[in-house]
């Protein structure tokens, strides 16, 4: 891996989950799973899809292991003994806290980054993640950002909602962990959040000061610190304190290694025979409330049930979601992944919003803390596209920088990938980027909705990671004749360069990035390609942080369109888009699979953003929803990787009373398509399925 050693870290999946007997029901008169439905075209994914049913045995399994190093980053020193090891080494010594115990909270909270002095989505700086929020709120929650219907049906529009957030002064403590720490220490905030070193010290005080309050010696034995390290991690509940914890031993008995992004190599030895004093748990004073009976999760997260309302209001409207009978109605396909750019305490007060929109789990940055709101069954109103909205769940993961695309904590990352692994077993949904979507990744539903479709987790989002923790890493699965590539930049080093975090035109700071930027030939010099749907204008595409214009992300599959010296073309919203991708550093893996192309005699076919059914699929009293095609063409001679063939289907949901709901389902069947950034759908009738490889 270019720069950088993959990650090693002990991480058992805890417990099975209750996946694993919930039987997925499904209409008599629906075909049964298989290729006359969700992707049995899954030749391309077989690999993932039976590495998902494996017990993760590794935090970060190389995911990137067949990619050679290079010189690329600072060389790390082989015994771990680098400056930040030895920052960690003299605050556990200052702060009369086991080493084991810092490295492995500090793990779980950064995985020992300091990300350039960079804030994480809920404000947190440093190793060990020390939270000053009051510079970092942003003006609204994302949902109430642009002009996405969040619904995405033109049935019932619904209007771009209003919210606001709290002020500073309101922010629980645990998002102001940086002002405690600089009581502790002494040292300035600004030293606590751009010098790692500092930032070490200020989490060792804050250790330090968490096992005084609790009346506990300062012991030299790592078991002994259990209530603190829980404590640390600010949860409000016993529950959600003691999965942190728990992760934080597993580290702790299982040992980690890893290269951070600065090219500091960082150790934590295996003490497997470590046995924290989980009793310690009870002088904390947390509540310990029963798991609500309508949570759906897997018993190895903390999570809690907090309703979202179904309530009329207003002039026969009503909201925040429509009632629903899935998979028994419609099969969930996609799990869409989203950032909240709210804090978690205003999230919770939306999403109780019935005038608001609504999405089924929203996950909590410090700790990884899982609310859900809205039933399985149920169609929340989150991806801007009523197609993906009636097949789809969604997730929030707090975060509300005024820069919004920034790093996400270890702990809601495995949460997060606890919680997806076993929504993807119950549902049997393949785990790939075709159906584990970012929002940005969501197509818009015709061409007057793309501009407006949010784009968030954005390119800081760690795929290659968060895909490890779900045990499906991407790995290379056929040579160099394979006819796809599947993207996979080394996350640490590859750092394109981004505007627009917090002003426009403004450089962003040089981080880590799942994204590779897209170029009309092979030339750094040469124009990014265009998109044509964003800019109907035919303007260029920028290297904003919002603008996914030019933009191909780790996992995404693309078919091949040619080679250059260091350089690969894929085909891309229905052009060639070359992308840097040497030899040495390699950004992609080679692939094969199924790709789809015109049919023979045809120069080009349409592309939507929907797969919605023909008009005579239509009964009495459903209005006739129009199959719209968007701006794009897929040209003859074009091949793109197929994800998964679904039959032409709509939910007609326009009222309170569910019994008037109905779905329509059509003779058509279309594929979806890697497209471009975001996926698409073609019809079946006008194309042609090969391998990639041909």
């Amino acid at each position: 891996m270019p720069g950088s050693a993959p990650d090693s870290a002990h991480d058992p999946d805890k417990g099975t989950g209750r996946g694993a007997d919930t039987a997925t029901g499904r209409d008599a008169d629906r075909p049964a799973p298989g290729p006359s439905r969700r992707t049995a075209l899954r030749t391309a994914s077989a690999a993932a899809s039976a590495a998902f049913l494996l017990p993760v045995i590794a935090a970060a399994p190389a995911a990137r292991a067949d990619q050679p190093p290079s010189g690329g980053a600072p060389a790390p020193s082989p015994d771990g003994s680098g400056a930040l090891q030895r920052a960690f080494a003299a605050a556990a010594k200052e702060h009369r806290v086991p080493l084991s115990v810092l490295l492995g909270v500090s793990y779980l909270q950064s995985r020992w980054d300091g990300h350039r002095g960079a804030p994480s989505v809920t404000g947190g700086y440093g190793p060990m993640h020390l939270t000053d929020a009051f510079t970092a709120l942003s003006a609204a929650p994302h949902h109430s950002r642009g002009t996405e219907d969040a619904r995405g049906d033109q049935a019932r529009p619904l209007r771009v909602p209003e919210a606001s957030v709290p002020e500073p002064r309101r922010l629980p403590a645990r998002l102001r962990t940086l002002d405690r720490a600089a009581e502790l220490t002494g040292l300035s905030a600004a030293a606590l959040r751009g010098d790692v070193a500092a930032n070490v010290r200020g989490g060792a005080a804050l250790l330090a000061a968490e096992q005084k309050k609790l009346g506990l010696p300062p012991s030299e034995d790592p078991a002994d610190w259990y209530a603190a390290v829980a404590a640390y991690s600010g949860a409000d509940s016993a529950t959600a304190a003691a999965v942190f914890a728990d992760d934080v031993y597993d580290v702790i008995r299982g040992g980690a290694a890893r290269t951070t992004g600065d090219g500091e190599r960082v150790t934590l030895d295996a003490a497997p025979q470590v046995a924290a004093d989980r009793r310690q748990l009870r002088s904390l004073g947390l509540p310990d409330p029963k798991r609500d009976p309508h949570v759906e999760a897997p018993d190895n997260v903390s999570c809690e049930w907090i309703p979202a309302p179904y309530e009329q209001f207003g002039d026969n409207d009503y909201g925040n979601h429509d009632l629903g009978n899935r998979p028994l109605s419609q099969m969930i396909d996609y799990i869409v992944i989203h950032d909240t750019e709210g804090s978690w305490d205003t999230t919770i007060k939306l999403v109780q919003d019935p005038t608001y929109v609504s999405w089924q789990y929203t996950l909590r940055s410090s700790d990884g803390h899982i609310a859900q709101h809205v039933p399985l069954k149920d169609v929340a109103w989150h991806a801007g596209n009523w197609y993906v909205n009636a097949k789809s769940i969604g997730l929030e993961h707090e975060g509300f920088l005024t820069a919004p695309d920034a790093w996400y904590t270890e702990a809601m990352y495995r949460s997060s990938a606890r919680l997806v692994k076993w929504l993807a077993r119950r549902y049997g949904i393949p785990l790939d980027r075709q159906h584990i979507l970012g929002h940005d990744n969501v197509p818009g539903t015709t061409a007057t909705t793309i501009k407006g479709m949010h784009t968030d987790p954005g390119p800081y989002w760690d795929w290659a990671h968060y895909f490890s923790l779900l045990g499906a890493p991407f790995h290379r699965t056929a040579g160099a004749s394979g006819g796809l590539v599947t993207i996979r930049p080394d996350y640490d080093t590859n750092q394109p360069v981004y505007t627009g975090c917090e002003q426009a035109g403004q450089e962003c700071v040089p981080h880590g990035s799942s994204a590779v930027r897209l170029h009309t030939a092979p030339s750094d010099d040469a124009p990014l390609v265009k998109d044509i749907g964003l800019r109907p204008d035919g303007a260029d595409s920028t290297t904003g942080v919002n603008d996914t214009g030019a933009r191909a992300t780790t996992g995404q599959q693309f078919a091949v369109a040619g080679r250059q010296g260091d350089w690969t073309a894929i085909w891309y919203l229905g052009q060639q888009a070359w992308f840097h991708n040497p030899r040495r550093r390699p950004t992609a893996v080679h692939g094969k699979g199924l790709v789809v192309t015109p049919k023979a005699g045809l120069a080009e076919v349409p592309v939507y953003g929907r797969a919605y059914p023909e008009k005579e699929a239509y009964p009495e009293g459903v209005p006739v929803q129009a199959v719209s095609p968007l701006p794009y063409k897929l040209l003859a001679g074009q091949r793109y990787a197929l994800g998964l063939r679904t039959q032409g289907e709509y939910l007609w949901a326009t009222t309170f009373d569910e019994s008037g709901h109905i779905v329509v389902r059509g003779q058509d069947i279309y594929y979806q398509i890697q497209f471009g950034h975001r996926v698409a759908f073609v019809r079946a009738a006008d194309v042609r399925v090969r391998r990639s490889g041909r």
